[in-house]
C-alpha cells in the first residue's frame, strides 16, 4: 500500500533507445512501472511513455523503488516476442546494489525459493515446500565502510528475489522499506538497487543488443 506517492519528475522520461520495435528506458527510483489501483498512483512509466509512444507496451517490470533498465515493446509481434524471451530466461541481466555490512565471501549464489508473503503482502519470503526456485549470483564489487558495493545476475525473475535473497544472508540492501531493518534502512536516502545491464535479442533483426546505465548511487 502507498501511503505517499511522489515519483520523480526530473528526469521525466529517459530514453536509451528507440526504434520500431524495440524502446528501451532507464526508470528512476520511486516511479511505478504501470499504475496502481488508486487514482493517486496513475503517473507511472508505461503512462509516460505512453504520451510519446502510444503503442508501447510494458514487457518486465522493476519494483517502484528499484531505478534502471526497462524493455517496452513498440508493436504486438515484438512484445510476443520479448515476453517469450523472457519468459524462456533467453535474457541476461546484471543489478548493482549496496548492501548492508561486510558481505564474505566475495562471490556466490543463492538458491532459495520464493513464495508471497500472503498476510504481509507484497513481501516475499523463503519457503522450501511450496516456493518457486530461485537462483541469484552475486559478486563484491568493493567494501565500504559499513556496506558491500554487490554486483546481482539474477537467473530466474521472482518478485522481490534481489531483495530477499540479500536479506536471506544477513546483507538487506540498504534503504528497503520492505526488508531492511532499522540501520540499514537508515543508510540510504532510496533502494540501493538498480537494473545496470540488460542484455536480449531483437524481435526483428534478431541481433543480440546489451544495454547500460550507471546508477546514480
Amino acid at each position: 500500500m502507498l501511503i505517499n506517492y511522489n515519483p520523480p519528475l526530473d528526469p521525466y522520461l529517459s530514453i536509451l533507445f528507440q526504434d520500431d520495435d524495440l524502446l528501451i528506458v532507464n526508470k528512476p527510483s520511486e516511479l511505478l512501472t504501470v499504475p496502481g489501483k488508486d487514482p493517486k498512483h496513475a503517473d507511472c512509466l508505461i503512462a509516460r511513455v505512453n504520451r510519446v509512444f502510444p503503442t508501447a507496451k510494458i514487457v518486465h517490470r522493476l519494483d517502484m523503488a528499484t531505478s534502471g533498465i526497462i524493455c517496452l515493446a513498440m508493436n504486438k509481434a515484438a512484445h510476443r516476442h520479448l515476453s517469450m524471451q523472457f519468459q524462456e530466461r533467453q535474457t541476461a541481466k546484471r543489478y548493482i546494489a549496496r548492501v548492508y555490512a561486510k558481505l564474505e565471501p566475495l562471490t556466490g549464489s543463492v538458491n532459495l525459493p520464493l513464495i508471497c508473503d500472503w498476510p504481509n503482502r507484497p513481501k516475499q519470503m523463503v519457503d522450501h515446500d511450496k516456493g518457486k526456485p530461485s537462483l541469484t549470483h552475486y559478486t563484491v564489487l568493493e567494501h565500504e565502510p559499513h556496506a558491500s558495493r554487490v554486483e546481482l545476475t539474477p537467473i530466474t525473475g521472482r518478485s522481490h528475489q534481489l531483495r530477499v535473497h540479500m536479506l536471506s544472508l544477513g546483507h538487506p540492501i540498504l534503504g528497503d522499506r520492505l526488508y531492511a531493518h532499522p540501520d540499514a534502512l537508515a543508510a540510504a536516502p532510496r533502494l540501493q538497487l538498480h537494473a545496470q545491464m540488460l542484455q536480449l535479442t531483437h524481435p526483428v533483426t534478431a541481433q543480440i543488443m546489451t544495454f547500460e546505465a550507471e546508477p546514480e548511487f
